[in-house]
């Protein structure tokens, strides 16, 4: 890829029903160039793993979203779909159990297949953001009595079933995952989140993914100015793919660390959803739309959504 500019998954929550609508499709192909990569919202992998009514879900049978992957790419571009596990209703008062486990692994390789069938070019496993997996990576909510709880080992055995599950159904080469393991998203840390994304990282090597995301610990003031951490470089060199860093990084600070081989995609957020020709006015230098907070998530399909302008 010639263009380092990744659009990281972003919830909206737009998809009525938990089904994509074509508006989605609007906004994920005015955001593609002809070498980038878009991952996209966060789609619950089965009814049981969703719990808002407005985030999308990939369905069982995939010809039912083949519209939401239509996106418009020039030669080398693509779209990966992000898998999430959530915790609804009944499920999020108590521990999954371990004969549900395989259930949930299951269901992460259909949606997986599903993806694929639909045209996506490759899938990114939720791993991040408080959701299940980040659940039995980290020991501050790792409570569990079994095999999936204590060592790093046992704590990273359910992401790794799920990897592996995956990679089997689709291959390594359409897989990447995203962690966010220096965060405290819905409460969930580690007392040691080096030693987890050091372990994670070169467990990884061994399912030949094609990426793993990872999003910088939080952000620091510096003389006025926010600064990246820059804190990932271990866990880069510890895997042997390819690797997007996350986290509040704009042009100035995305170019550099491409530059230096910190990382070899870096993934922009906020200043995507605002910009959706964002790597045309890095190239040019031009200034960048303001992104309205209010619009994140509220359910137009239009206001905040597709209606942020372009370079004229």
């Amino acid at each position: 890829m010639k263009c380092r500019v990744v659009l990281a998954p972003l919830t909206r929550q737009r998809s009525y029903g938990n089904v994509t609508q074509p508006h989605a499709a609007v906004y994920y192909t005015q955001r593609a160039t002809a070498d980038d990569l878009l991952i996209t919202e966060a789609m619950g992998v089965s009814a049981t793993a969703q719990d808002l009514a407005l985030r999308p879900r990939v369905q069982l049978r995939a010809p039912a979203r083949r519209g939401g992957a239509r996106v418009q790419h020039g030669q080398g571009g693509g779209t990966a779909d992000e898998l999430r596990w959530e915790a609804p209703g009944v499920l999020a008062a108590r521990r999954v159990t371990v004969e549900e486990i395989p259930v949930i692994v299951e269901d992460f390789r259909k949606a997986a297949k599903n993806a694929i069938d639909a045209g996506f070019d490759g899938v990114e496993i939720h791993g991040a953001s408080g959701y299940i997996i980040e659940q039995f990576l980290k020991d501050s909510v790792n409570d569990r009595t079994d095999e999936y709880r204590g060592s790093l080992e046992n704590r990273c055995r359910f992401a790794l079933e799920v990897v592996d599950a995956i990679v089997k159904e689709i291959g390594g080469h359409r897989v990447g995952i995203r962690f966010s393991l220096f965060t405290d998203y819905m409460e969930s840390h580690d007392t040691d989140p080096h030693s987890l994304a050091l372990y994670i990282s070169t467990k990884l090597n061994n399912h030949s993914i094609l990426y793993i995301h990872m999003i910088e610990p939080r952000l620091a003031m510096v003389e006025g100015r926010r600064v990246v951490p820059k804190q990932l470089l271990p866990y880069r060199e510890a895997f042997k793919g390819t690797f997007i860093a996350n986290g509040g990084f704009d042009y100035e600070e995305g170019n550099k660390v491409v530059t230096e081989g910190y990382a070899d995609l870096v993934a922009f957020g906020r200043l995507f959803l605002a910009n959706p020709d964002l790597p045309k006015r890095f190239e040019v230098g031009a200034a960048l739309n303001s992104y309205d907070r209010m619009t994140f998530y509220t359910s137009y399909p239009v206001i905040g959504y597709t209606d942020y302008p372009f370079l004229k």
